[in-house]
C-alpha cells in the first residue's frame, strides 16, 4: 500500500509541476508577443529590410557581416530602420545626426534587453545605472577624471607601452609580421591596473594574463548571446556550454577585482600604508571609490566593485580596439606617420621623452586618431530605452518604452555628412572643417549626458601609445593577411591585426 501511495504522490507532483511549467511557459510568450506586438507598432511608420520568419535580420547579418551590412541598409533607408534579433528584439537603428541628436541629447537609460547581459560582470555601475543614482555615482567619479589626477598617468602609460615595444622589438627580428592586437591588449590591460589599482610593477604576470583571457571571452560570449536569441533566457542559457564558459569567465574576472579591493581595504587600515598614499605620485581610481566612501554618498562594497569592474571593462577592450586600429590606419596611409614624426620632432627638440604637455601640442597625431576612430569606432553601437516619447525631425515618432540603437559605425560614414567616407583625411578634424560639422555626426564616445565618462582618460592613452610606437617602428601593412572586422561589444578583427614592424633609429625617427 505504502509504494503505491507513495507513487500516486510522484505522480501528482510530476502533474502538478509540469502543468506549472507550463503555465509560466505560456505566460513568457504571452509577455514577449506582447513585447513584439509594441515594439512592431512603435515603428510602423519606418520602412526597413526584410525579415526571417524565426531570426529576424540576426541571420542575414551573420552571413554577410553585420557592418557593411547596416552601412548599405543605411544607403538604402535614409536617417533610420528597424532592425530585428529573432523575433522579441527589435530596435530601430538610426545613423543619421539629426535623429542621434533628438534621442542622445536627453538621458535615457541604456536598453536593459542589451545591457542586462553585462550586468552579471560589471554589477550595476555607471554604465547601466539610471535616476538619481545613476547622477550620484556621475558626481562621486567626476573626480578620477579631472586634470591633476590624469596628468601623472603619462608617465604610467609611456612605461606599460616601453614593455611593449621592447617585446615588438624581438618580435620584428624573428619574423616577417605577427598579431598586434593581444600585444596592445596586454599593455592595455596592465596599464588600466596600474591606474585603477595602482599595480607599480610592469610584466603581465600569469594572473593578469588568465583576467586578460577572461574579459576576451567575456566580449565574444556577450556578442553571441545578443545575437543568438535562444540563449537570451538566463536559465536556458545557463544550462548550455555557452553559458558555463560565461559562468567561469565570470568567476575569475570576479576574483581577481575583489582580491585588490580587498587587500587596499586592508592596507588603508594601516596608517603608514595611509602615509605612503598621500606621498604617492599619482592616485588611482581605487583610491578615488574608496574616497567616496566616507563622504556623503557612501559607496557599498557592491557599488565598489561595480564601478571598478565598470572601469575596467569600459577602459580596456575599447583601447585596445582603438590603438590597434589606428596603426593599421598608419599602415595604409604611410604618408600620415612621416608627418607624424615630423611633428613629434619639433615637440620633442633633444628631448628624449615627451610630458603631459605634449599631448595638447600633437594636433596632427590627435586628428590622425580621431580620423582613425571615425572610421573604425571602438563600440560600434549603443542602444537607448525611451523613458518617455521622441518626434524626428522628419514629424516620424516613438513611443515611451521603444528601443533605440544608434549605430556609430554607419553614422561615421554616412556619405551625407561625410564626403568619400571610405577615405583615411585627418583634415577633416582641422579647426576650420570641424566648424561647420554637425554636432553629432562624430561621436566616437557616444553622445550626450550618457557619453563616455572616461573618453578624455581614453584620448590620453591613445596619444601616449601611439607616439611612442610611431617613434620606435615604421609600421607596414601584411597584404596576405588582411583584418576581417568583428563587432562584438568593441570592434575587433577575426583573424587578428597583422603588420610589419620595422625599428627606427633612436632618436632619429628614421
Amino acid at each position: 500500500m505504502g509504494p503505491i501511495l507513495l507513487s500516486l504522490s510522484l505522480s501528482r507532483l510530476c502533474l502538478w509541476a509540469s502543468g506549472l511549467i507550463l503555465v509560466l511557459g505560456f505566460l513568457k510568450l504571452f509577455r514577449l508577443l506582447m513585447r513584439r506586438q509594441f515594439l512592431t507598432r512603435a515603428m510602423d511608420s519606418f520602412p526597413g529590410p526584410p525579415t526571417h520568419w524565426l531570426f529576424g535580420h540576426a541571420l542575414e547579418i551573420q552571413q554577410t557581416g553585420s557592418l557593411d551590412k547596416i552601412v548599405s541598409w543605411a544607403h538604402e533607408f535614409p536617417y533610420a530602420h528597424p532592425l530585428w534579433f529573432g523575433q522579441f528584439l527589435g530596435f530601430l537603428n538610426i545613423y543619421e545626426p539629426e535623429y542621434a541628436k533628438a534621442v542622445y541629447s536627453r538621458g535615457d537609460p541604456k536598453a536593459s534587453a542589451v545591457y542586462d547581459f553585462v550586468i552579471p560582470w560589471i554589477g550595476r555601475g555607471l554604465l547601466v545605472l539610471q535616476g538619481p543614482k545613476w547622477f550620484q555615482h556621475c558626481k562621486l567619479l567626476t573626480p578620477g577624471f579631472h586634470y591633476d589626477v590624469l596628468k601623472p598617468y603619462v608617465m604610467v602609460f609611456a612605461e606599460s607601452t616601453n614593455t611593449m615595444l621592447d617585446k615588438w622589438e624581438k618580435k620584428a627580428h624573428e619574423s616577417n609580421s605577427f598579431d598586434i592586437f593581444g600585444d596592445v591588449g596586454h599593455m592595455a590591460l596592465d596599464t588600466l591596473m596600474k591606474c585603477t589599482f595602482g599595480k607599480g610593477h610592469s610584466g603581465l604576470s600569469h594572473r593578469y594574463s588568465n583576467y586578460y583571457e577572461a574579459v576576451k571571452d567575456i566580449a565574444l560570449l556577450m556578442k553571441q548571446r545578443i545575437n543568438s536569441f535562444q540563449y537570451h533566457h538566463d536559465f536556458i542559457c545557463r544550462l548550455t556550454a555557452h553559458g558555463r564558459r560565461f559562468l567561469r569567465a565570470f568567476q575569475v574576472a570576479h576574483k581577481r577585482t575583489d582580491q585588490v579591493i580587498q587587500e587596499r581595504k586592508a592596507a588603508l587600515q594601516d596608517k603608514k600604508e595611509q602615509e605612503k598614499m598621500q606621498n604617492r605620485r599619482h592616485l588611482d581610481f581605487l583610491d578615488i571609490l574608496l574616497g567616496a566612501r566616507v563622504s556623503a554618498h557612501k559607496l557599498m562594497d557592491a557599488d565598489l566593485r561595480a564601478e571598478v569592474d565598470t572601469f575596467m571593462f569600459e577602459g580596456h577592450d575599447t583601447t585596445t580596439s582603438g590603438i590597434s586600429w589606428f596603426l593599421y590606419c598608419m599602415t595604409l596611409y604611410p604618408e600620415h606617420q612621416h608627418l607624424f614624426r615630423e611633428e613629434i620632432c619639433q615637440i620633442l627638440q633633444d628631448r628624449d621623452s615627451f610630458q603631459w604637455d605634449d599631448l595638447a601640442k600633437m594636433t596632427y597625431l590627435t586628428m590622425c586618431i580621431k580620423e582613425s576612430l571615425r572610421l573604425y569606432p571602438p563600440v560600434p553601437q549603443v542602444s537607448r530605452q525611451l523613458s518617455k516619447p521622441v518626434t524626428f525631425v522628419d514629424g516620424r515618432c516613438l513611443p515611451a518604452g521603444s528601443l533605440v540603437s544608434l549605430h556609430i559605425y554607419a553614422l561615421q560614414r554616412n556619405s551625407a555628412v561625410w564626403p568619400d567616407p571610405e577615405i583615411f583625411d585627418p583634415l577633416r578634424f582641422s579647426s576650420e572643417n570641424v566648424a561647420g560639422r554637425h554636432p553629432f555626426a562624430f561621436k566616437p564616445f557616444s553622445a550626450g549626458p550618457r557619453n563616455c565618462t572616461g573618453q578624455q582618460f581614453a584620448m590620453n592613452e591613445m596619444k601616449a601609445v601611439t607616439a611612442l610606437c610611431l617613434l620606435r617602428f615604421e609600421f607596414a601593412l601584411d597584404p596576405l593577411r588582411p583584418p576581417i572586422k568583428l563587432p562584438q561589444l568593441v570592434l575587433r578583427s577575426q583573424n587578428g591585426i597583422y603588420l610589419h614592424l620595422k625599428p627606427l633609429c633612436p632618436g632619429s625617427g628614421k
